[in-house]
């Protein structure tokens, strides 16, 4: 009797074949200084890239789910899609080696690459600065609520900078819901 698979052991291997892909990839495009490439590496690997990735390659059709998850909306979470393609990526890897996969990244993820993909400072960084700017206290992050199953879980944030004010923004994981309340306080107070 077959042992139960599933695809874990692959998104393991294919985070860090992506993380060199990518890596690789910049420091042979760009002479910035580490932090710069850090940052833009950090956004192209984001697991809301992947998911991009995957929606634009048009996978969820070819994702299988069972009935509850499918009827949860697992198909369109950025955590379920982020996940498959980087087990995608480890597939490939295992069966034609990192120049095969390498190739396959640089395809796939030309679009983010070239819409410059984190080259603007994360909204968190950005939102830290400003309120050290404008000396303030740092910013204040509060879990409002978590929501759905874990495979769809919806996240709401909200960011203090007291003596200013707050926003609030929600994701499909707590880091998301994080910068985009820090995103949407610097829209309304920066």
């Amino acid at each position: 009797m077959g042992e139960a698979r599933d695809y874990q052991r692959l998104e393991f291997l294919g985070d860090r074949v992506l993380g060199l892909a990518i890596a690789e990839w910049l420091h042979e495009l760009s002479d910035a200084a580490e932090g710069k490439l850090s940052q833009r590496l950090n956004a192209l690997v984001s697991r809301e890239t992947c998911a991009d990735v995957a929606r634009s390659l048009a996978l969820v059709p070819h994702i299988r789910l069972g009935k509850q998850a499918r009827s949860d909306g697992a198909g369109q979470s950025d955590n379920v899609l982020g996940d498959v393609m980087e087990a995608l990526i480890g597939a490939l890897f295992v069966e034609r080696g990192f120049e095969a996969a390498k190739e396959f990244v640089r395809r796939a993820w030309g679009p983010a690459m070239a819409g410059g993909a984190g080259q603007r400072k994360h909204p968190k960084a950005a939102l830290q600065e400003w309120a050290a700017g404008n000396r303030r206290k740092p910013p204040v992050y509060t879990l409002i609520s978590r929501e759905g199953p874990d495979h769809a879980a919806v996240f709401t944030v909200a960011v203090e900078v007291p003596g200013v004010g707050t926003a609030e923004a929600t994701g499909s994981s707590k880091q998301e819901a994080e910068r985009g309340a820090a995103a949407a306080f610097m829209t309304q107070y920066g």
